[in-house]
């Protein structure tokens, strides 16, 4: 039977069921500088050395490779793609023990506060979750936390971006990803990611709406489903995230209307998102345009490593695409499980999942079970 969740209520714990699809996704020149988050070298990107508290004993991130690489060659460097997630993966308590152990991530939150004007890691490690859970507080949540992990793989793993051929963020965590490649500061994309956060929290309170996440049914039928709930109003997808998983958003009533019809069109059952609305659809309007200004204050740099868009699921190292494609990205469905296929038919090797949670890798075990993904957890 379909499952409803309180709109605006803490997300479920996250629980991995049959086949590896994740309930409780939701899906989903400012400032002084910080050390750079990756170096280029002539031999490609190289993260930087955190330190930790303690000079001899290194900080070891949680990796959980899922499948043994093939053997190569010596010297041979394994293609890597670094992925970040996005809303939905925050839980309380989140970032505190690596806040406690790693220096430089305890220097990121602590240089949030100095923009945000608020104790971000103190709502990450005590909540409340309604706070937390808010669209504006746990996007820049999620994104500093994300960074974090990337400082604490830094320690367990200096030469882990060596390999780095792509990166890639669910939503959100596409920021992330261009901070990483070098292609925006952090304290830009913090700023941006505020703007971002607000702009769609204002949207989603001027137009009552929602996601309901649907297991079970593939594409044609969940246009199928898309088409008969419209008469119940808006609908849209807005989340092609892996095979049997796809996220609609649309007005409460068209939502309430596919939780009654998914399972009678044979999908094992849906999920409400614990989000403020209709992301990834035109109900966003007018946050796109505000998210438009916030950008056009920003200085975008070609990144260091392509940086795969939400938006046609391709890589992009041109500022300007990547600004447009921001842009739209609000109100455009996320091609996800589009841009795993590719990355993987790129030829790459093994994936990183930095930030909370393990989302990602549960999607991308949908897409290919003997993929080789470590998680990085905040």
């Amino acid at each position: 039977m379909s499952r409803r969740r309180k709109q605006g209520g803490p997300p479920d714990p996250v629980t991995y069921i049959a086949g590896g699809v994740v309930e409780g996704e939701n899906a989903l020149a400012i400032g002084r500088s910080l050390p750079p988050l990756v170096d280029l070298t002539p031999a490609g990107p190289r993260l930087g050395v955190a330190a930790t508290n303690n000079p001899e004993k290194t900080v070891s991130p949680t990796v959980e490779p899922s499948a043994a690489p093939a053997p190569k060659q010596a010297g041979a460097k394994i293609r890597t793609a670094f992925l970040f997630p996005g809303q939905g993966a925050q839980t309380v308590g989140m970032a505190g023990p690596l806040c406690a152990t790693v220096p430089a991530a305890k220097a990121l939150f602590d240089r949030a506060a100095e923009v945000l004007g608020y104790d971000l890691l103190g709502v990450c490690v005590n909540g409340p979750a309604d706070r937390l859970n808010a669209t504006d507080v746990s996007q820049p949540a999620i994104f500093v936390a994300s960074l974090a992990a990337l400082e604490q793989l830094k320690t367990a793993e200096p030469d882990a971006a060596a390999g780095v051929v792509a990166t890639a963020g669910l939503s959100l965590g596409e920021y992330t990803a261009l901070v990483f490649a070098g292609a925006m500061s952090f304290d830009d994309g913090l700023r941006v990611v505020q703007a971002r956060g607000r702009a769609m929290q204002d949207a989603a309170e001027a137009n009552p709406s929602g996601m309901v996440s649907v297991l079970g049914l593939e594409i044609p039928d969940v246009e199928a489903l898309v088409a008969e709930a419209r008469s119940a109003g808006t609908l849209e997808i807005a989340n092609y995230l892996c095979p049997g998983n796809t996220v609609l958003s649309g007005s409460l009533p068209a939502v309430e209307r596919v939780e009654q019809l998914a399972v009678d069109k044979g999908g094992i059952r849906t999920v409400r998102l614990a989000v403020a609305g209709a992301f990834h659809t035109h109900l966003m309007k007018p946050a796109d345009e505000k998210l438009a200004a916030a950008l056009a204050g920003v200085a975008l740099n070609p990144p260091a490593v392509p940086v795969w868009s939400n938006v046609d699921a391709r890589p992009h190292t041109d500022p300007a695409e990547i600004r447009g494609l921001l842009v739209r990205q609000v109100l455009s469905p996320v091609q996800w499980e589009g841009t795993v296929r590719a990355l993987l038919a790129e030829g790459v090797e093994r994936f990183y999942e930095i930030g909370p949670g393990r989302v990602l890798a549960g999607l991308l075990k949908r897409v290919n079970r003997k993929a080789d993904v470590r998680n990085v957890t905040a």
